[in-house]
């Protein structure tokens, strides 16, 4: 391979593919840094699938707007409004399996802060991401399982709920690592 300094693949890339991919490893690994893989837009460049599952959770809550005009707009008044959801509809084996994880999130950050191993914050992150993705490609595969159901409006709000657990996990997460979390990618 070619000699690079950090500063230049910061300049080439920027700052948070960087110190994503740094601390998406475990701290005793070599770190070889594949500039090709962090330009990729793909889940092969796990910084990118993490910051487009969060902007693509947002997506959602733009579009839900047409079914649901009360829906508020600010993050936390939209979770204060999400949180009266009727999460008990949520019923589908790939949802419960995103709540889980989920909820998985205060205890591994317990675990990483004492071990002092932020790559199971990225591992975590990325993990989440997927399972959110392949939801989504379920959703636009099997229609009865899409985030937004037009004549359903309480589902609707129940997978909206399940929508903004993982926006704000991946949020924190992202902002753990001193990575942003865009809301929208283009």
């Amino acid at each position: 391979g070619e000699f690079v300094t950090l500063r230049e693949v910061v300049g080439e890339v920027g700052s948070d593919p960087v110190r994503f991919m740094m601390l998406y490893r475990k701290n005793d690994a070599v770190l070889d840094f594949d500039l090709a893989k962090v330009i990729e837009q793909s889940r092969d460049n796990p910084v990118f699938y993490v910051q487009y599952a969060h902007a693509r959770g947002n997506s959602v809550f733009r579009n839900a707007r047409e079914v649901l005009p009360e829906l508020p707009e600010g993050s936390a008044e939209r979770s204060e409004h999400l949180g009266r959801a009727p999460v008990e509809r949520l019923d589908d084996a790939a949802e419960l399996g995103i709540l889980k994880r989920i909820a998985l999130y205060p205890r591994l950050l317990e675990g990483a802060a004492a071990a002092h191993e932020p790559h199971r914050v990225a591992f975590y992150l990325y993990d989440l991401a997927s399972e959110f993705h392949a939801q989504w490609t379920r959703g636009k595969d099997l229609p009865h399982l899409r985030f937004i159901i037009q004549d359903d409006p309480q589902l609707t709000l129940a997978r909206l709920a399940l929508v903004q657990g993982v926006v704000t996990v991946l949020a924190s997460g992202l902002k753990l690592l001193g990575v942003k979390a865009p809301e929208e990618m283009r």
